[in-house]
């Protein structure tokens, strides 16, 4: 019998994380610098072929436009075909409320609880990190994205 797993998926960026959650503790973690289009199908179809997946996890932005639209879709599709519960949570949970990068010199700053852009000369360093221990209540099933801006 397979192992059931929750699975947190994290594309906002290269790399992308993918992480597997043994009883909500990190047995394993994915990363990939690869386009979010072309590696996720084949992570999904290797995680699909050694786990049942119990629930999917995701950052649902904000970030990069493209990364969020084409994860949400997959990730969607995946959760309706196979009765997967989908849920997301916004991307500063995975970065210590970080500013994101959005275009140029404006990035996404959480503030309050509300997501704005603003202009920053220095582009802080930061990266996504997957939590070790999954907390379900940081989640919620209001899995749609959070562009931030408008597609530019």
């Amino acid at each position: 019998m397979r192992k059931s797993i929750d699975v947190i998926c994290v594309t906002l960026s290269s790399p992308i994380l993918i992480g597997i959650y043994e009883d909500k503790k990190l047995i394993n973690t994915i990363q990939s610098d690869e386009k979010t289009s072309e590696i996720l199908p084949n992570i999904f179809k290797e995680i699909l072929a050694n786990y049942e997946i119990e629930n999917i996890f995701y950052a649902n932005g904000p970030g990069s436009f493209m990364a969020i639209k084409i994860a949400y879709i997959f990730l969607k599709s995946l959760s309706i075909l196979k009765n997967i519960p989908l849920f997301a949570t916004n991307a500063f949970y995975f970065n210590n409320n970080q500013p994101i990068k959005a275009i140029g010199k404006l990035f996404f700053v959480s503030i309050s609880s509300e997501i704005k852009t603003q202009k920053l000369e220095m582009a802080p360093n930061s990266s996504f990190k997957l939590p070790d221990v999954l907390y379900y209540n940081e989640f919620t099933n209001m899995s749609a994205p959070q562009y931030g801006i408008g597609a530019v």
